[in-house]
C-alpha cells in the first residue's frame, strides 16, 4: 500500500487556492446564482423580477417631454403607495413607564397582483404596525415579508384586497442608464399624494453610507430630480415607465431637496426579491473558513514561529 505525505508549504498552497476559490464562487453566487437557485428549489419567482411589460406610453423619441411627463405618471401612479409606519417605546417618567407612539411615512411600488409593495428598509424598520394608501384612498394593513438593511430594502404585503386594485410596477433594468438619462420619480413628500418630479441622472456607481442603517450600498444611481422625506422607497422611473431605481436618500444640509438624491439600482432589487418572496430573508453565502486552535504539532508541520499560540522561549 502506497502512502503520500505532505509538507507544510503544500498544505498553504492548497488552503490559498480553496480560498481563491471560494471567493470566486461568492461572486457568482451574489451576481448570479441566488436567483438561479431559488428557481432550482421552486422558490416562487413572479414576472415582476424580469423586464418589462407592455403599458400604454408613447414612444419617448416622438412624444413631447410634456405628454411623456403626463403618460407616465398616469400608467405608474397608481402603483405608487404611502406606508405609513407606527412605532411604539416606553420612557420611563418620574413614577412609571408610559408608552409613546411614533409614526412615519414613506412610499413604496406595487410589484405583483398579489399586493407585495417594495419599499426601503428604513421606512419599516421597527414598525409595529404598518398601512398602506393606495391611490383609490382605500387603506389597508401591510404585514412584512422580508428586508435587506445592506440595501435598504424591504417587501411587504397587504392582505384582502382585490386584485383589480392594484398597478404592478415593472421593473426595468439599471445596467444600462446614462449620465443625462431623463428619469421621474413618483412619492409621498411631506404627506403629499403621488407627487411627481423629473430629471436626470447625474452620477452612476456612487458609493453611499445610508444615514438609516450606517451600511454602504454600492453603486447608487445619483439623480437631480427632487427627492423629499417621504419619497423613500418609491420608484425612480425611466421615460417608458419602468422602475431604474428605488429612491432611497438625498444630500441636503437643509434638510429639504437640493439636487441631489440617491435611488438603489433595481438590478439590486431584482436579486434580492425571490430570496425574500421565498424564505423572508437575502440568503448570502460564507466562505466556511473557521478559525482552528493550533497545536505544536501543526505549527511544526507548517513551520511557524509559534507553538500553539505562545512566543518560543529564547534558549
Amino acid at each position: 500500500m502506497r502512502t503520500y505525505s505532505i509538507t507544510g508549504k503544500q498544505i498553504v498552497i492548497l488552503a490559498l487556492l480553496a480560498a481563491v476559490f471560494a471567493g470566486s464562487v461568492v461572486i457568482f453566487y451574489d451576481r448570479v446564482g441566488s436567483a438561479l437557485l431559488g428557481r432550482l428549489v421552486g422558490a416562487k419567482v413572479d414576472n415582476h423580477t424580469g423586464e418589462t411589460k407592455s403599458i400604454d406610453i408613447t414612444d419617448p423619441s416622438v412624444a413631447t417631454d410634456e405628454k411623456n411627463n403626463a403618460e407616465v405618471y398616469k400608467a405608474m401612479g397608481p402603483g405608487v403607495v404611502n406606508i405609513t409606519s407606527t412605532a411604539t417605546t416606553y420612557v420611563q417618567g418620574w413614577f412609571d413607564v408610559y408608552p409613546r407612539e411614533s409614526t412615519g411615512t414613506g412610499s413604496g411600488s406595487i410589484l405583483d397582483k398579489e399586493g407585495h409593495i417594495l419599499t426601503n428598509y428604513h421606512v419599516v424598520q421597527g414598525a409595529q404596525k404598518l398601512d398602506v394608501t393606495l391611490a383609490n384612498g382605500k387603506q389597508y394593513k401591510a404585514e412584512k415579508i422580508g428586508e435587506d438593511p445592506d440595501n435598504d430594502l424591504a417587501i411587504i404585503r397587504i392582505n384582502a384586497v382585490s386584485k383589480d386594485e392594484l398597478t404592478p410596477i415593472p421593473l426595468g433594468n439599471s445596467k444600462d442608464v446614462f449620465v443625462g438619462q431623463k428619469v421621474l420619480a413618483i412619492g409621498n413628500p411631506f404627506g403629499l399624494d403621488r407627487t411627481l418630479t423629473r430629471g436626470i441622472i447625474s452620477g452612476l456607481a456612487r458609493p453611499l453610507r445610508s444615514e438609516f442603517t450606517d451600511r454602504l450600498i454600492e453603486d447608487v444611481i445619483q439623480t437631480d430630480a427632487s427627492i423629499n422625506p417621504g419619497n423613500s422607497g418609491g420608484p425612480l422611473l425611466d421615460s417608458h415607465g419602468r422602475m431604474i431605481g428605488i429612491n432611497t436618500m438625498i444630500y441636503s444640509p437643509s434638510g429639504g431637496s437640493v439636487g441631489i438624491g440617491f435611488a438603489v439600482p433595481v438590478d439590486t432589487a431584482k436579486r434580492i426579491i425571490p430570496d425574500i418572496l421565498a424564505y423572508g430573508r437575502v440568503r448570502r453565502p460564507k466562505l466556511g473558513i473557521t478559525q482552528l486552535q493550533v497545536s505544536p504539532q501543526m505549527a511544526d508541520q507548517l513551520e511557524l514561529r509559534v507553538k500553539a499560540g505562545q512566543r518560543p522561549s529564547a534558549n
